[in-house]
């Protein structure tokens, strides 16, 4: 009896640990953190309402509509990784938030193996603030 109730305390806190992770990236305060975690959830948790959750409401409708990370990545990123290796920030010194701002330009480079191969991609997102957390409003043109 002992054995069955701590199995089932144990099946209920990991199902509600699960349940909670889902909008976590937006609570995150730093907006470069924020776009990692983004990229976190579609290459390496292959969890795209988690993705979605973080970004405004136009961008999280046309991520699930594409239903896989894999569809999101291809599609939307035209970046398909078989394993990612590295999700950083660009930290160039330059200051991506200034104290009273809502908006933030966001630098991620990303880095991977595809068929064999490494690759590595550069992405930008645009995030804004609203009611204290940060959401991916867009995903911006290549730079380069």
């Amino acid at each position: 009896m002992y054995r069955i109730s701590s199995l089932a305390f144990a099946l209920i806190f990991l199902l509600s640990a699960c349940g909670s992770e889902t909008k976590e990236i937006s609570k995150i305060e730093n907006p470069k953190l924020v776009a990692v975690a983004f990229f976190e959830a579609i290459y390496k948790e292959n969890n795209i309402n988690k993705a979605a959750a973080a970004c405004s409401p136009k961008l999280s409708r046309l991520l699930l509509h594409y239903k896989t990370s894999k569809s999101v990545a291809r599609h939307m990123f035209n970046m398909s990784f078989e394993e990612i290796i590295d999700i950083r920030p660009d930290d160039t010194g330059v200051k991506v938030r200034e104290r009273f701002k809502d908006k933030a330009v966001v630098t991620v480079y990303l880095e991977g193996y595809y068929q064999g191969g490494k690759l590595k991609d550069v992405k930008r997102l645009s995030l804004i603030q609203k009611d204290n957390e940060w959401l991916i409003d867009e995903i911006l043109k290549d730079p380069f």
